[in-house]
């Protein structure tokens, strides 16, 4: 049985920071290569942590991408910056050199966290938010999201994780973390910052590859507003997973991460940014107004691929709401629609803290531009 490409250390840049919902990187080089002969421009309205992005950076082509998330443009950003390890490890150093002006107090922080740990990492996430935009400070960025909370290790030597146990792609609320630790009597690591970024970081051979993108080539914006697309210069391929009907949790599930780049230190409920789940029609519509601006913003005979599926706790159909919202859209003929393998991703990590869920039924889309 073929090894996946997700435990292939030549890869190991495009799991920088393990993401929730993220697809396997052998969907879009497989597109790619593909297509290669045509020089084709990428791009990902949903782009998520940038498995689309790195993939057009591997095989050495342009790629555009969007996403409302923060946390996931900023990911995203990082795949396709270029830096030096150690300039990117001079730049934390710097950084946590400093003195913290803030430290949050809360339970949870406090048992997250050894109280080295802490400040070291709010020295770090201050300074992020004051640097200024760079290839070292995006690839410091998604390593330390990346860092951010995950499993205790199982052997000594340096942690691969800032956090006491939690899953490496989600994390887990605040009251029901401390109360896992607590009965559990489980403490946090005490582990330094520099050590884990440079260990991270380490594992990565790609780090300083030349890269045909720029930072500026992912925008956190919304796909279903024409204007996010005035950067993308006429796609040729189009690589895509929108969120399922009736996943509306990227937010909460991601709180952490975002008070890292500079949200709240505790969960934020809702984003009116994200696609509407409250009705099927809702959904369909919204979903329209991303392939009408993918349509702009492409070349005739441009080619769009979309996975997409349902998750079993929603009653959805999602071959009849994906072609419901091509044609609502206009302008693309649907090639074909065949099933892809089964997710696994939303099992992934889920009984780190005794969470359970299934794989979703997931359908590959291909359409072309009219």
């Amino acid at each position: 049985m073929k090894k996946a490409l997700a435990y292939n250390k030549d890869y190991a840049f495009n799991a920088i920071c393990p993401y929730y919902t993220m697809f396997p990187l052998e969907y879009p080089l497989g597109i790619i290569n593909k297509h290669r002969e045509n020089a084709p421009v990428v791009l990902d309205p949903f782009c998520g942590r940038g498995t689309t992005l790195y993939a057009a950076r591997k095989l050495g082509f342009k790629a555009y991408g969007l996403d409302t998330s923060p946390i996931a443009a900023a990911i995203a950003q990082a795949k396709l910056a270029s830096a030096n390890i150690d300039n990117v490890m001079a730049l934390a150093g710097k950084l946590v050199a400093t003195t913290p002006k803030e430290i949050p107090s809360t339970t949870f922080f406090r048992r997250a966290f050894s109280d080295s740990t802490l400040a070291e990492l709010c020295s770090l996430r201050e300074g992020l938010l004051r640097a200024r935009a760079s290839n070292e400070a995006a690839i410091l960025r998604a390593a330390a999201l990346g860092c951010l909370h995950g499993p205790l290790p199982t052997a000594s030597g340096t942690p691969s994780y800032f956090s006491n146990q939690m899953p490496r792609t989600f994390a887990s609320k605040p009251d029901y973390s401390v109360r896992f630790w607590e009965e559990r009597e489980i403490l946090a690591p005490r582990a330094s910052v520099l050590d884990v970024l440079r260990k991270k970081l380490a594992r990565i051979s790609d780090l300083d590859s030349p890269s045909e993108g720029r930072l500026t080539n992912v925008k956190c914006r919304d796909a279903r507003t024409a204007s996010s697309y005035r950067h993308v210069r006429k796609a040729t391929l189009t690589i895509t997973s929108p969120p399922y009907y009736g996943m509306r949790t990227y937010v909460e599930d991601q709180w952490l991460r975002s008070w890292f780049i500079g949200g709240p230190a505790e969960p934020d409920y809702g984003n009116d940014q994200q696609l509407r789940h409250t009705g099927h029609d809702i959904f369909i519509t919204d979903l329209a107004k991303v392939w009408k601006n993918v349509h702009r913003s492409s070349d005739a005979g441009a080619h769009l691929y979309i996975r997409f599926g349902a998750i079993p706790s929603v009653k959805s159909d999602p071959r009849e709401l994906l072609k419901a919202s091509l044609e609502e859209a206009g302008g693309w003929d649907l090639v074909s629609v065949r099933n892809a393998k089964t997710a696994a991703a939303g099992k992934r990590q889920a009984d780190q803290m005794g969470r359970e869920s299934k794989p979703a039924t997931e359908f590959d889309f291909h359409a072309i531009r009219a």
